[in-house]
């Protein structure tokens, strides 16, 4: 049975609008599609935006009417996902989608022009999105297979600092892992958001599903953030992938920074910092600093291109490595520490 894949990482950085977002992940993922990638993960955030340098004219004690409008502004850039149940699995893939004013689909279309820009390429997309449901905004990712569509979402469980101001707690029933077949290979794959990973419990509640892709979209560009996700390829034996957006003050969207300016400082608010590391904890591609997939020209098919990290991978290297360690089987001591998750079940989806 083949066992390697080709995983991809997106440094990439939110556009103006949804629309140009997504017009930049389809040509991102064409790109990575012509490379051979059969799995592609964006940034957090990436489809709506991560609100970097926004105060939204909040105080202790006090909010401003320019916050409310920022807000307004965040709220109207984020994705409508549509009545879409919590979690993952084949409930939410075979619920049929109600016709609604002559449009099929749920929400915005979000959903359905990633599966169309997934199944068109072949290419497996995880990305970040600021999710609306009702008057709330949730910090999600999606799985887009090729051939089954969108198969789950998860929201961030617990929003860290500031962004509790604007982003609502996701279920964590949400942190069901999923599975598919890439190449021909059986994978199985879930994600934890940014500073989520700095969570030991979060953490252990992906391990015991017996995930062998661990994905970590993030915000974090700094130096503390490799040696995180060297830890957890090595404590979960599987390949993370973690990406970044790489953007600087005046890339920002509109909707942060108001009218550009050409005078506005041109430094780096996220210098990135992508990276994919082995099961043993080694890294084998990235990370990268100060270059963003959004740069690469449309005649650099060939070439190699900054901002888009790719490697090949054996997925049973994550099975070798669990000869010594295995934290959600042997290794656990499960006759002595026990974990339970409100609304999942931490057995390993059936592949």
């Amino acid at each position: 049975m083949p066992s390697k894949i080709t995983v991809g990482v997106a440094q990439a950085r939110t556009q103006d609008t949804v629309t140009e977002t997504l017009s930049a992940l389809n040509r991102i993922t064409r790109h990575a599609a012509s490379r051979g990638v059969h799995l592609l993960l964006f940034p957090e955030a990436y489809l709506g935006g991560y609100p970097r340098t926004c105060s939204f004219g909040t105080a202790i004690g006090a909010r401003q009417p320019q916050g409310r409008e920022q807000f307004l502004n965040y709220f109207h850039s984020a994705v409508d996902l549509g009545d879409t149940p919590t979690g993952a699995g084949d409930d939410w893939v075979q619920r049929k989608l109600p016709v609604a004013e002559g449009k099929n689909h749920r929400g915005d279309g979000t959903r359905e022009t990633l599966e169309r820009i997934a199944k068109e390429t072949g290419v497996f997309i995880v990305v970040g999105v600021i999710e609306r449901a009702a008057g709330s905004l949730y910090c999600a990712a999606l799985y887009v297979d090729p051939s089954r569509g969108v198969l789950g979402k998860r929201r961030k469980v617990m929003p860290t600092g500031s962004e509790r101001l604007v982003w609502a707690q996701g279920s964590p029933s949400t942190l069901k892992a999923v599975t598919t077949h890439l190449n021909g290979v059986p994978v199985t794959l879930a994600a934890a958001i940014c500073w989520e990973n700095y969570m030991p419990l979060l953490r252990q509640s992906l391990y015991s599903q017996s995930v062998n892709i661990y994905l970590a979209p993030t915000a974090d560009a700094r130096d503390t953030w490799l040696p995180l996700m060297r830890t957890v390829a090595f404590e979960s034996r599987a390949y993370v992938l973690s990406a970044n957006q790489c953007v600087r003050y005046n890339e920002l969207p509109e909707w942060v920074t108001g009218e550009r300016d050409e005078k506005i400082s041109t430094h780096y608010v996220s210098r990135g910092g992508s990276s994919i590391v082995d099961p043993q904890g080694q890294v084998i591609a990235g990370p990268i600093w100060e270059v963003s997939a959004d740069d690469m020209s449309d005649s650099a098919a060939d070439a190699v291109v900054d901002g888009l990290i790719i490697s090949d991978i054996d997925v049973e290297d994550c099975e070798r490595g669990r000869l010594d360690m295995d934290v959600a089987g042997h290794y656990s001591r499960n006759d002595a520490f026990k974990l339970t998750v409100e609304g999942l079940d931490l057995n390993p989806p059936p592949l």
